[in-house]
Formats: C-alpha cells, sequence, structure tokens
C-alpha cells in the first residue's frame, strides 16, 4: 500500500465506526474544496482483536488507494470534559476512561481500539469525534434534568447522542435546510431530535445512551420506580441492572425472539409478541416525534436515518400514520454518513492543531 504525503492543507483519514456487533470503516481525502470517498468496508466484531489493522490495510490494499495520514474515531460519550472534538493524547484517554462508566457498552471497546490503532499507526494523529458534541447547544431548559442540582457538578445532565449522524444530515441538507427539523435516528440504537435552524435544541436520549424511544436491547425511557422494585423486591444489584436495561429489553425483550427489526418482521405472523414489539417500537418514535414537534412549536421537515429508518418503509409508514394534527411538513430519508463525518471532523481538528 502506497503511503502519500498529502498537500499541507489536505488529510487522507481512516475513519473507524464501531459499533455493537461490526467496525466501519471509510477512507476519505479531506481538504478546504470538500471530500473524497476513497474506500469502505467492515469488520466483523469477533475480528476487533484479531490482526484488525491487518484485515484494514488488506482492503486498502485491494482497492488500490493510498495509506492514510490521519486516523478519525467515532466516540460515543466523552463525559462533562470533552466537549468538542479533540486530538487525542494522553490526557484525553484519561477523561474517555472516566466516562466509561457513562456508556459502558461503548466506551471500552473504544479506547481498545484507539491502543491498537495507536500500536499499528504509531506516527499518526488519532482525533476522537465524539456523538456528543452535536448537542452542546441544547438549552439549560432541555439539559437539566430533575434531580438535586448539587449533582449536575458531577456532570449528570442530558448530553444527546447521534452526533456525527445529525450533524451528517444538516450538512447534507445544506440550502435545504428548514427552520424546524427533526431527525429520527432508527437502528438498533435510536432516537429522536429536534434541530432549530440548524442547532440541537432537544433530543429523546439523556446522560446516557440507554434513555429515550424503545430500541434493539435497551429499554429508552423507563420509570425509575421498576428499577427501586427490582433492586428492592428482586434483589437485583447493579449489575443486574444495567444488563436488564441494555442488553435484555427492548425489542428483544418484548418478543422474546430478537432485538433486530429486520427478524421481528418475519416473525411477526406467528409470534404476536414480535408484532407488538415493532407496534411498540412505532409507538413510541411516534411520541418522541411529537414531543420535539411541541419543543419546536412545529415541524417543517422529518428526516429518518439510520439502518431502520433508511431501510423499513413499513416502520416509516407506521410511526408517521396520521400527521394531520401537526399540519403539512417534508419527509425525507437520508443516508448518515458518519464515517465521512468523521473524516471531516478530524480534518478540522488537525487543522486547527497542527498534523504532526
Amino acid at each position: 500500500m502506497e503511503q502519500v504525503n498529502p498537500a499541507a492543507d489536505r488529510d487522507v483519514v481512516l475513519a473507524l465506526n464501531s459499533g455493537s456487533s461490526s467496525l466501519k470503516f471509510g477512507l476519505y481525502d479531506v481538504g478546504p474544496t470538500g471530500v473524497v470517498e476513497l474506500t469502505t468496508g467492515a469488520v466483523e466484531a469477533m475480528h476487533f482483536q484479531d490482526r484488525l489493522f491487518e484485515r484494514i490495510e488488506a482492503a486498502l490494499t485491494e482497492a488500490k488507494v493510498p495509506g492514510p495520514t490521519a486516523i478519525g474515531h467515532r466516540i460515543v460519550h466523552g463525559g462533562p470534559t470533552l466537549r468538542r472534538h479533540s486530538r487525542i493524547d494522553d490526557d484525553v484517554v484519561a477523561q474517555l476512561k472516566e466516562a466509561v462508566a457513562l456508556a459502558p457498552l461503548h466506551g471500552p471497546a473504544s479506547l481498545a481500539l484507539i491502543r491498537l490503532a495507536e500500536a499499528h499507526y504509531p506516527a499518526l494523529p488519532q482525533v476522537a469525534c465524539f456523538d456528543t458534541v452535536f448537542h452542546t447547544t441544547l438549552p439549560e431548559i432541555a439539559y437539566v434534568l430533575p434531580i438535586p442540582r448539587a449533582m449536575s457538578s458531577d456532570g449528570v445532565r442530558r448530553y444527546g447522542f447521534h452526533g456525527l449522524s445529525c450533524a451528517s444530515i444538516v450538512r447534507q441538507l445544506g440550502g435545504e435546510l428548514p427552520d424546524r427539523l427533526i431527525i429520527a435516528h432508527l437502528g438498533n440504537g435510536a432516537s429522536v431530535t429536534a434541530v432549530k435552524a440548524g442547532r440541537s435544541i432537544d433530543t429523546s436520549m439523556g446522560l446516557t445512551p440507554t434513555g429515550g424511544v424503545v430500541m434493539g436491547s435497551r429499554t429508552g425511557d423507563l420509570d425509575p420506580g421498576v428499577l427501586l422494585y427490582l433492586l428492592r423486591e428482586k434483589g437485583l444489584d447493579g449489575s443486574a441492572l444495567e444488563a436488564l436495561v441494555d442488553n435484555q429489553s427492548g425489542l428483544l425483550g418484548i418478543s422474546g425472539v430478537s432485538g433486530d427489526m429486520r427478524a421481528l418482521h418475519l416473525a411477526a405472523t406467528e409470534h404476536p409478541d414480535a408484532r407488538l414489539a415493532i407496534d411498540i417500537f412505532c409507538y413510541s418514535v411516534r411520541k418522541q416525534i411529537g414531543a420535539m414537534a411541541a419543543v419546536l412549536g412545529g415541524v417543517d421537515m422529518l428526516v429518518f436515518t439510520g439502518g431502520i429508518g433508511e431501510n423499513d418503509a413499513a416502520v416509516r409508514r407506521s410511526i408517521l400514520g396520521d400527521p394531520g394534527w401537526v399540519g403539512n411538513f417534508a419527509v425525507r430519508v437520508i443516508n448518515a454518513r458518519e464515517d465521512e463525518q468523521i473524516a471531516r471532523e478530524t480534518h478540522i481538528v488537525l487543522a486547527d492543531t497542527g498534523r504532526l
């Protein structure tokens, strides 16, 4: 694989986007005039520790593209202190370790990936691109949680997630960006965000990516009394409650079949609970869209994105129902370009901090 030195104002960015089951990657040539996608691919989660970067480099070589000059990582949660996309150094890594408690499904894998990338590409700069950054514009009325105010100093607040997806949607809309936009990012993780004049003003996920709408295996919003009941009456400890709300609930818990919407569609005719899980998911998303419409004072456009949002027309129809009560608005399906957004943000950070 050829290693190149791009112009001083350009970067060849390897964007790494790790999920629960796979790692998506993309190589992008990024500069002040735009972004060129060079190649994309994916590696199954089981191979994360098994010669991961050798597999990625083999894919880059097969595609006959240059080697990267920088690495960009999607990081779900930066905690209370990392509130902008940042070049990764020892201090940033220390803060990411502290933030693991706020995203236990994602944080450890992200840190492991950073270590692997540093070992394989020790001379290349790495940049952390946070899903929470898009939501730093949330007003106080939206981010303050109804708990004792003293806890806010410990970073207990609404953060919001899927920010790289939201930022990519706003960028893609460009001159068509409406004043009142709702983005429904629907996948194994799902959230709904209210965007006013290009700025996030409310979003369904809160302190962690567990809250909000019903998800693949996550509860979404849940009466805290349920957790207290399970703690007090059923003897569940913190670890058991964490497993319950993150890994055993949502579509999986309701259906008893799967947390994958595609599997539920196939099972729905024979398994009533699979049909119920789909209906509850759509109902949950529809309620959040209604809430965001109230926050915005109406809707000009609703965008569906994410794996379910982009590909499942039946779910979209069920969510929309009869939306006449909020007036007429445009409905769009737009592909989330998170990897490209990672590359763009990485280029911006390196332009500001230097490439060495």
